[in-house]
């Protein structure tokens, strides 16, 4: 169960003290729509499991690995039957410029399978397992070790599409590690900087190509277009700001950096399939449910 949902808003019951949370979930319950501002990370170990997560619809297996982006709404159904590891790392704390490029190549979320990622399956599903087993046996520098492992999951997800999506043969390593520097400049630009008018043609001017160099290899490095990109942070911060109900709608577009309400609307509902008022009106106290108690 989820223990602390208001509207769609789910505020991670994380471990005392920690910022991980992991159930072992056998409960045949679905899970209506939600968020939260961690990553979830979801194992079936018996039998299947489904998850809906912006337009797309996740059939899990055994064994199958999906990782969720934070702040991505999603929605939840089980089995009648089954078991599964439902692993909520927070990693807000935690500053490191690579998250910024790496998450843009899950979103809204990845499904790690033995065929799609044949390098990396076994260690990703070799570290899930020891994750559950350091929470379950939860000591000493246990928290280190689990957060330790979720960035070598990261790592293998990253450094795959790297290899995969590498097409300029004739680039050596010099340059390779010249223009991932440049990337990891530029995403954590973007990341402080999305409320401010960035233009495409700036961005690249900065990072010193033309905008057509730019916006390919800015699709090649986070597998995601600039102004996608660009308006995911802008949109992943006027959600947080729609949970105040004091602010109005105008004022969080721009708080977030469009230059129109239309344009904000637009990108909303797109990116979350509800407009900001139905949104703020399924966060609203009076759709809030009793927390009850289990496991999710």
């Amino acid at each position: 169960m989820i223990h602390n949902l208001q509207g769609i808003h789910e505020t991670v019951d994380y471990k005392a003290d920690t910022q991980i949370c992991l159930y072992y979930n056998d409960e045949a319950e679905n899970y209506p729509p939600h968020w939260h501002p961690s990553f979830e990370v979801i194992m079936p170990v018996i039998n299947d499991y489904r998850v809906v997560c912006g337009y797309n619809d996740y059939h899990i297996k055994e064994g199958e690995i999906l990782v969720i982006c934070p702040c991505m709404l999603h929605e939840l159904f089980a089995p009648a039957t089954g078991e599964r590891i439902i692993f909520q790392p927070g990693l807000s704390h935690i500053k490191l410029k690579e998250l910024d490029l790496i998450t843009p190549l899950l979103s809204p979320a990845i499904l790690i399978t033995r065929e799609e990622y044949p390098q990396v399956y076994e260690h990703i599903h070799s570290l899930m397992l020891e994750i559950k087993d350091e929470y379950m046996n939860f000591t000493t520098y246990s928290e280190i070790s689990i957060i330790a492992k979720f960035l070598e999951i990261l790592v293998d997800i990253g450094r795959n599409h790297k290899a995969f999506h590498q097409q300029d043969g004739d680039r050596d390593i010099h340059h390779q590690k010249e223009y991932m520097e440049k990337f990891l400049f530029i995403t954590d630009y973007i990341s402080n900087h999305f409320s401010e008018n960035l233009t495409l043609e700036d961005v690249a001017s900065l990072a010193g190509f033309s905008k057509y160099h730019f916006a390919r290899l800015f699709k090649q490095y986070t597998n995601s277009s600039f102004y996608k990109f660009l308006n995911q942070k802008r949109i992943e911060y006027a959600k947080s700001l729609l949970l105040d109900p004091e602010l109005a709608v105008t004022e969080v577009a721009v708080q977030s950096g469009f230059s129109s309400l239309s344009a904000f609307l637009r990108m909303f509902k797109q990116l979350n399939l509800c407009t900001p008022t139905e949104f703020r009106s399924m966060y609203d106290s009076q759709f809030q449910k009793t927390p009850a108690s289990g496991k999710k």
